[in-house]
């Protein structure tokens, strides 16, 4: 298998960090995003969608999107577990994830792509041409501010995420505030604590590093 990826990208960085908490060896081929390579014809014969990742399996079988290539490996190597280990846990992880990417991830995201030149008619990843519209640029600056309120809460109740243990909710966390200090030029409060104390936690972690 080969894991297509791009290391200055957020999405690709959520795989990695997934793989890296599997401890599992999977060979990754960097694409060249800025140069539009993700364009490419031999690109999007694999991933019409022209996104990373992109999960090419032995059988030539593509998988795009990273919660799906995480799901996939979840599945393979089930420990340690990233996204539950009973029903109830599982399904704590999808919601916490879910609101973790809703409310924070894409909230980045739509603030960065609706103010960088570079994104015009880009506004939203893939194939087809969206417009930027300014006013999504400050409410997505605006929801991830409150998204920062709202995981420091949560953070102020449990010592992870989703929860006593680190799980996808926590690697998509981490990688929309990283994100974010980059794309917004935004950073939790001083008076964020918990998540402070959360992620310096994470960032230890050698998943962090990749």
């Amino acid at each position: 298998m080969l894991l297509y990826t791009c290391k200055t990208a957020p999405s690709p960085r959520r795989a990695r960090m997934f793989i890296a908490e599997k401890r599992i060896d999977v060979p990754m081929q960097e694409i060249d995003l800025r140069s539009g390579e993700h364009f490419s014809k031999a690109f999007r014969r694999m991933n019409p969608y022209a996104t990373v990742p992109t999960l090419e399996l032995d059988d030539g079988t593509c998988i795009g999107e990273s919660d799906a290539i995480c799901m996939y490996f979840e599945a393979l190597h089930p420990d340690p577990p990233l996204m539950g280990s009973d029903p109830k846990s599982k399904a704590l992880v999808t919601m916490w994830n879910r609101r973790v990417e809703f409310d924070g991830y894409l909230a980045v995201a739509e603030g960065f792509r609706n103010r960088v030149p570079g994104f015009k008619d880009r506004a939203v990843p893939g194939r087809h041409k969206v417009p930027q519209v300014d006013a999504l640029a400050e409410r997505g600056a605006q929801r991830y501010r409150d998204f920062l309120g709202d995981v420091d809460e949560r953070l102020g109740e449990s010592e992870y995420v989703a929860g006593d243990t680190f799980s996808v909710a926590d690697i998509t966390a981490f990688v929309a505030i990283e994100f974010a200090r980059g794309a917004l030029k935004i950073e939790p409060g001083v008076d964020q604590a918990n998540i402070a104390r959360w992620h310096a936690a994470v960032s230890r972690r050698p998943s962090a590093q990749v």
